[in-house]
């Protein structure tokens, strides 16, 4: 179970400063940049800073911009290293005296640059910063050509990848299917199912089962739960509930903050930081693609439009409350299933698999919440974010737990193929 910590303003900055785990401004995370142990989780703020903190990347299109610059960084640090495990998509010709920080560095400003243009600015103030400190000579030189070769592969891989197209989702009116929802009632995301996949072979190829039939007592089980505890004003969900509920939706993502902190609690070298990254980033934006595609086939509707619409299910156990709003806004795709619990599954599974176990302990901090939560497994975390889906007033059980299940199947396929030891 995960423990509440209630922070005043003041102690609470204090005690994620020193976790490592502050909610960063662009020019916070500049700031900070000095701060994590190794340069890969340098650029990881910087990645963060340019993908959300500037260009306010949605978590789909966020999953893919991570995927490429840990994706490249790994390939960076593991050529520099002779290769002990397989490269993602190329080993550059490299030394074990090439300095680690400049391909680091180097890998993960060519690719964030290639994404983000209109940072170019910001973006080689960082780059020169890291340069700076890194000894001239031909290591440093050496580095940057490493760096440059794994990004330049990446950025060739990617191009033309479906990022980004004019694709919609599919809108209905008859009882279960998708309607665009408030507050926006925009079409969002509906590019992510046809994204070229990172490491899988057919993202289509995992399905869940779909959704309860309207008429049948598991949808009404199902609706009332939703509506019950993740209505704005609800009374059955408690305070803890609640705060879970914001602290796993809050959109500067806590889970970049656990990924970070494990790495710097277990002393990860370089390497293991770059590997551990890739592993985790490109698990999660396969599931994703598999976890839109479901979402996409299914195009279920949203609680927010169902309980309203509850007088045409058919279902004489749900009844209509017009006026009912969930406690977080609703994201702008289908039902069926819930694309957070696919992100954080692949990101709990990735980490175990790293790892090798599930006992770990780990925290963050939310600013949405103004609270730090903490867990003694991987497993905890999951099984919370199902539930914190519910009492979010967002997505159905079925939703979540297929979700979870589905996130955990398509991380074992990436991760029986990509970033093992090379024999």
């Amino acid at each position: 179970m995960a423990h509440r910590v209630r922070f005043s303003k003041l102690l609470g900055a204090a005690v994620v400063a020193v976790l490592g785990l502050t909610v960063l401004t662009p020019t916070a995370a500049s700031a900070q940049s000095a701060a994590p142990p190794n340069a890969v989780l340098a650029w990881n703020i910087h990645a963060q800073t340019a993908i959300y903190e500037v260009a306010r990347q949605s978590p789909t299109a966020g999953s893919r911009s991570f995927a490429m610059v840990q994706g490249a960084v790994y390939d960076a640090v593991n050529a520099i290293a002779g290769a002990p495990y397989e490269p993602y998509l190329v080993a550059p010709r490299a030394h074990r005296g090439d300095s680690t920080p400049a391909a680091v560095a180097t890998a993960a400003y060519r690719v964030l640059l290639s994404l983000f243009p209109a940072q170019a600015a910001a973006l080689r103030a960082q780059y020169d910063e890291a340069l700076a400190v890194t000894s001239e000579g031909l290591p440093k030189r050496s580095g940057i050509r490493v760096g440059e070769a794994a990004a330049a592969a990446m950025i060739a891989d990617r191009r033309n990848d479906g990022a980004f197209s004019d694709a919609t989702w599919p809108v209905g009116t008859a009882p279960g299917a998708y309607r665009l929802t408030p507050p926006g009632f925009v079409q969002a995301g509906a590019w992510y199912p046809f994204l070229k996949p990172f490491a899988v072979d057919n993202p289509a190829a995992y399905r869940v089962p779909g959704p309860p039939a309207l008429a049948g007592a598991a949808y009404a089980r199902q609706l009332n739960e939703v509506k019950s505890l993740g209505s704005a004003t609800s009374t059955t969900r408690t305070r803890d509930q609640t705060e879970a509920a914001t602290w796993w939706d809050d959109y500067r993502q806590v889970e970049w903050y656990i990924k970070r902190g494990v790495a710097t609690d277990h002393r990860l070298s370089p390497l293991e930081t770059a590997r551990m990254l890739a592993m985790v980033d490109v698990s999660t934006a396969d599931a994703l693609i598999s976890c839109y595609g479901q979402k996409r086939y299914w195009s279920f509707w949203r609680p927010v439009t169902a309980i309203p619409l509850a007088d045409t299910d058919g279902n004489p156990a749900t009844v209509a409350d017009p006026a009912w709003t969930p406690l977080r806004v609703t994201a702008p795709s289908p039902e069926w299933p819930s694309g957070h619990a696919c992100y954080t599954s692949a990101i709990m599974t990735a980490l175990r698999k790293f790892f090798g176990r599930d006992d770990l302990s780990f925290s963050a901090y939310s600013a949405d919440s103004g609270t730090t939560r903490h867990f003694d497994s991987l497993s905890a975390a999951r099984a919370e974010l199902i539930e914190a889906r519910i009492w979010a007033g967002v997505h159905y059980r079925g939703a979540t737990v297929n979700g979870d299940r589905l996130g955990e199947t398509v991380t074992r396929e990436v991760l029986a193929k990509e970033f093992g030891r090379r024999r």
